[in-house]
């Protein structure tokens, strides 16, 4: 028979639409409105994991999203998701879910062995362990923790699905639609107000969905229909279901995560599967409820020894009997009312196991239904493998009194409310006698919490809390933390018998670990916590942490309300990494920027590199030709005729202002009072620590107008250096700036034959004596606006210009056109690459945030008759020594031989010693193949580098398993006067 556990009637579950799904492999059937967890109880099946350290065996614990036990893998490949909590999953068709963290299976878990290390395993036997001998800690100790650590197992592919960012605005947040949270979010809209109502479920109504209360004469379910019926008259009023308000922020900003898509087996086509919510309140009302607090004696890990409101929700709400016999162990009036729930529903319950001296009211009700009540008696021990058998009771005094046979334990030690929101705000939780458990300090500035939250138990007076926060104001009527009329719990924070009674079921913390941390001194909540790992896991501590705190207290002989609380950290739940990201991610993470002349690029047959954000051309290659031959044909058109390359890439910063000359006075390292108008200057700029940060060009167009160029990769960068500095560091300074980027398209005309093909366009004069090295004019090419600098990044006469970006294709395809009879070719990033290493230019492999620029040899633009960044610490002795590697060029002896780029320097000796013992004296930052030196060369970083100039050294590769003699020479292997640059 299908579903034995399945109650014949009753509950909320839609009986005509059966649901098939799989655990472990095996096909089962549910009905729609299960969760996994209710759909696998309902077919006998208690065993559903195993705890991270001993591997013993679990079942369901509770009904929610507290779950620390019943945790399964969902979904396969792709889609895989670890750790996912059974009670919180919404079965639907198709539903693939497998038990974790077990070898080879989940019943025969032959790592369950661990349990008879326990002796040895107890707190923090890892810092004991690991610390001797010190030689084994990289080969043994380290391998082993590795191979430990995780629990579950992540996607190996790319996750599947997609995710959203959104934000939200309202006058009221209400977190939680229990019975509080539903009289606030009514009595907030009837004011006319913007109203978020926010449940982690995907049905409203808390405690009302399992409980046979009456409100206001109805069955709490019928007055829950009509509440949540009356939510649809008011538009000003939105509910967002399966959403969960994970962390709580300043200024009344919250973060929630809702599940669109995790209750299907895949989300449709355009939908993602989770939304990330920014939340932002003008008032909170937090009714988030509380969590039942289990009791701490031996056994009380075994499946079937659940939370008694666990065990009275599954069998109101999913019609499902958790066991054919049900002992409850309680220390609260409560759990009475699931003896007497289960009673109704045809559930033998024999026996009320209550730990006070004297028991409620309630408790002649629960007589009169057939059920035994003892009081003063203790749970000595739980019996069972793999699901709970019996339990052997004891009296207060420590005698036995009995045992009694059952396969389902409900117990109950009182409740914690669920101050994690107001916790991260930094309302401190307070010990409330009253609730028996950590409440509130006080409301946070428009910040209200109400109901179970603050430990107000009773529904009569969550309503009226609930609606008092509702309206703005808190009543004078409003209720005081506790119980109401009922009989209070008596706290239990453990049982002393023999056995292992857990705190922490997920970690396997147990009794005698925590009491066995405060005997070593770590009786602070937060060290034990550390050491032991208690609340670590990924329910952090909802179910054990206040047990935790209660059983130091008692060891120590304080009461509780002197140990103070855990603190609360965002997340609530785990949330998925992707809603963080959201659309985020591949190119919508980083866009592709093309530059304005892309369409002709791609025409010539470019082969494209992505650098940045930016693609840029890498080389053009002809019918035949291999990458290297095209980079060498590109190369030697750039030193023989002419080449054009796109530089539209560059940052482009236009600055402004009276103050302007100073400002770049001080965030470069030379001067600018001189440069004149019309011309450029190289500049190099450091940050605060000395290093150097970026380096460009700076044209001075006016008096007060300059133009700034940086880097590809640091245009954001100094821009962002830029804005710090002018708002924060010298707010007295007379300037403005902005990016123009993507204002200007930019290309770079290279070669002894580029005059002439610039003078055949332009309406100027471009000679030498008009338009000298670093000089710029303004000119136009077919009545297009044009900016012309002569500025060289291949150390050859070169012009950079400049055109409105629009206008970008048009001035390109005209210069191409005009030079193609004097060779004019196009060159890419990597025949650029070539060129500058040629002329020992450096760019971002040699500036890589540990050199200054006295290593890159611009020691000497190092104005001192002025104060800029980075200036003082550039002086540090380590930074100035001159043994420090520094700039040189390299070259194999052998010309045929490659170089590799990230070799290492090593002293001249055998190949295999340079490769594994010879100290580095520095690496090689670049390299290329040089057709007009037909050899391979690069730059490198070399310890006292001019005192090796003409010495032969290694460049070795382990990587490769290559070392390479190389001679150390200068930098500037091509033109080292300077004569084609002036040409």
């Amino acid at each position: 028979m299908t579903q034995p556990f399945r109650l014949s009637t009753g509950g909320a579950i839609q009986r005509d639409h059966p649901v098939s799904f799989q655990f472990d492999g095996r096909r089962y059937t549910g009905y729609r409105g299960d969760t996994l967890a209710s759909a696998l109880l309902a077919n006998g099946i208690h065993l559903v994991g195993r705890s991270f350290k001993y591997h013993c065996a679990r079942g369901v614990l509770t009904c929610g999203s507290e779950e620390p036990n019943a945790l399964v893998e969902l979904r396969r490949n792709a889609r895989r998701e670890p750790n996912t909590r059974a009670t919180t999953i919404e079965l639907y068709h198709g539903l693939d879910a497998s038990s974790q963290n077990r070898w080879p299976s989940l019943r025969f878990d032959l790592l369950s062995l661990n349990v008879l290390a326990a002796p040895l395993l107890v707190a923090g036997f890892y810092y004991k362990t690991f610390m001797w001998p010190a030689s084994f800690w990289e080969p043994v100790y380290e391998r082993l923790i590795r191979r430990a650590a995780g629990l579950g197992r992540a996607a190996r592919e790319a996750d599947a699905d997609s995710y959203e960012s959104c934000h939200r605005h309202c006058d009221v947040l209400v977190v939680g639609a229990g019975p509080a949270g539903i009289a606030a979010a009514l009595n907030a809209a009837r004011q006319g107000v913007r109203v978020l109502l926010c449940d982690e479920n995907a049905s409203l109504g808390g405690r009302l969905l399992y409980e046979r209360d009456l409100v206001d004469g109805k069955p709490a379910v019928d007055w829950l229909a009509h509440k949540v019926q009356a939510f649809s008259r008011f538009p000003n009023l939105c509910v967002l279901r399966r959403t969960t308000v994970f962390g709580a922020y300043d200024h009344n900003v919250y973060g929630a995560v809702e599940r669109v898509a995790d209750h299907v087996s895949q989300p449709l086509p355009g939908q993602p599967r989770q939304r990330r919510w920014t939340i932002r309140a003008q008032r909170t009302v937090i009714a988030t409820g509380a969590h039942e607090r289990p009791l701490v004696f031996p056994g009380n890990d075994l499946p079937g020894v659940m939370l008694a409101s666990a065990v009275r929700a599954y069998a109101n709400r999913f019609a499902v009997a958790v066991g054919r016999r049900v002992v409850v162990v309680t220390n609260n009036d409560d759990a009475y009312q699931t003896a007497i729930d289960l009673t109704v529903a045809g559930i033998a319950t024999p026996l009320i196991v209550d730990t006070r001296q004297r028991s409620g009211m309630i408790a002649d009700v629960a007589r009169a239904a057939g059920i035994d009540v003892r009081t003063s008696t203790l749970p000595k021990r739980a019996v069972g493998g793999r699901r709970v058998r019996a339990l052997e009771l004891m009296t207060s005094a420590g005698q036995p009194a009995g045992r009694v046979a059952c396969d389902c334990l409900a117990m109950s030690g009182g409740f914690n409310p669920v101050v994690h929101l107001a916790s991260q705000q930094g309302a401190k939780p307070t010990w409330s006698e009253p609730a028996v458990g950590y409440v509130p300090s006080a409301d946070l500035p428009q910040v209200h919490v109400v109901g179970a939250a603050r430990g107000v138990y009773a529904l009569a007076d969550c309503l009226l809390d609930g609606e008092g926060a509702g309206s703005g104001y808190v009543s004078a009527a409003r209720p005081l933390a506790g119980y109401g009329d009922a009989q209070p719990p008596q706290p239990l924070w453990s049982v002393a018998a023999n056995g292992k009674a857990f705190v922490d079921f997920q970690n396997d913390v147990t009794l005698a670990d925590l009491e066995l941390a405060a005997r070593e001194g770590y009786v602070s909540p937060e060290h034990a916590k550390r050491y032991t790992t208690l609340g670590m896991a990924t329910d952090q501590g909802k179910t054990s942490n206040i047990n935790a705190l209660g059983i130091l207290a008692q060891v120590q002989g304080k009461a509780i309300s002197a140990m103070g609380p855990v603190t609360y950290r965002p997340p609530y739940t785990p949330v998925a990494i992707g809603s963080f990201a959201g659309h985020r991610r591949g190119h919508d993470f980083l866009p592709i920027r093309r530059t304005a002349m892309q369409q002709w690029h791609e025409r010539a047959g470019a082969v494209f590199i992505q650098v940045g954000h930016w693609l840029r051309a890498g080389y053009y290659p002809r019918p035949g030709e291999t990458p290297q031959q095209t980079i060498d044909r590109e190369t030697t058109a750039v030193r023989t005729t002419a080449g054009l390359c796109d530089v539209s890439t560059l940052g482009k910063i236009e600055l402004f202002g009276p103050d302007a000359v100073e400002f770049l006075n001080r965030l470069y390292v030379n001067g600018w009072s001189t440069l004149a108008v019309n011309k450029a200057r190289y500049g190099l700029m450091l940050r605060e620590d000395g290093f150097v940060f970026d380096d460009g060009t700076v044209t001075r167009l006016g008096d007060e107008h300059f133009f700034i160029t940086t880097t590809t990769a640091n245009a954001g960068a100094v821009l962002a250096h830029m804005e710090y500095c002018h708002q924060c560091v010298w707010p007295d300074l007379d300037v403005a700036f902005c990016s123009v980027t993507e204002q200007w398209a930019a290309m770079s005309l290279a070669g002894p034959r580029a005059r002439r093909v610039l003078a055949r366009v332009v309406s100027t004069d471009v000679s030498n004596e008009a338009l000298p090295f670093m000089g710029v004019v303004k000119t136009m090419i077919d009545n297009v606006p044009v900016r012309v600098f002569r500025i060289s990044f291949s150390g050859e006469l070169a012009y950079e210009i400049n055109t409105p970006w629009g206008f970008g294709q048009a001035v390109w395809e005209r210069l191409m056109a005009t030079g193609a009879d004097l060779g004019l070719v196009p060159y890419g990033l990597e025949a650029l690459n070539v060129l500058r290493i040629e002329k020992g230019h450096v760019t971002g492999a040699e500036i890589d945030g540990r050199t200054t620029a006295a290593d890159l040899g611009f020691a000497r633009m190092m104005n001192d008759r002025k104060d800029f960044i980075g200036r003082m610490l550039a002086k540090r002795p380590g930074l100035v020594d001159p043994i420090r590697p520094a700039l040189v060029g390299i070259k194999a002896v052998d010309a045929t031989v490659r170089l590799r780029s990230g070799a290492q320097i090593t002293l001249p000796t055998t190949a295999s010693a340079a490769l594994s013992t010879q100290p580095s004296l520095g690496h090689v930052t670049s390299v290329a193949f040089s057709p007009t030196l037909k050899r391979w060369i690069g730059l490198a970083l070399v310890a006292d580098s001019r005192a090796r100039i003409g010495e032969h050294l290694y460049a070795s590769s382990p990587l490769h398993h290559e070392a390479t003699p190389v001679e150390i020479v200068e930098p500037c292997f091509i033109d080292q006067d300077g004569r084609r640059l002036h040409a």
